[in-house]
């Protein structure tokens, strides 16, 4: 599975942690920043370019990472084809990716702890999109 990850400085500390786990679950993981930690960095700018990736391969997915996770959800969802949802534990995650079919996930880094991202992003990579037609039908006008 192809991953793009991407964090401000409040999601940073568990963007960190969470890449080599991804990397010793078998997924390829891409680190779309920060690569430092800068109180002054802007969630915004990772959003974009995680998202920019996913527009660029379908099937690969997007993991974000800020204080609350709404800056990143916000941010993402600005650019066509992309799904982003907040995750708040993995029952929430497993209807966004079932019913909403949503390809990035927004989790809120100084709201949970490294276990239950490991646990959400888990729910999120293999929980695979209903393809009953009233899904289809909401994605499809999602995207339009």
């Amino acid at each position: 599975m192809v991953i793009y990850i991407g964090a401000d400085h409040r999601g940073f500390n568990l963007k960190q942690k969470l890449i080599p786990w991804l990397q010793n679950e078998g997924h390829e993981v891409f680190d779309c920043g920060n690569d430092h930690l800068d109180p002054l960095d802007d969630a915004v700018d990772f959003a974009k370019l995680v998202t920019q990736n996913i527009q660029n391969d379908s099937q690969a997915y997007g993991l974000l990472l800020c204080g609350s996770g709404i800056d990143m959800a916000i941010a993402a969802n600005r650019f066509k084809g992309i799904r982003c949802a907040l995750g708040i534990n993995p029952n929430h995650v497993k209807h966004g990716r079932g019913n909403d079919h949503i390809n990035c996930l927004s989790m809120p880094a100084e709201y949970i702890d490294e276990n239950i991202a490991h646990e959400m992003i888990t729910t999120f990579i293999n929980t695979y999109p209903k393809q009953d037609e009233k899904y289809l039908r909401r994605v499809a006008k999602l995207d339009s």
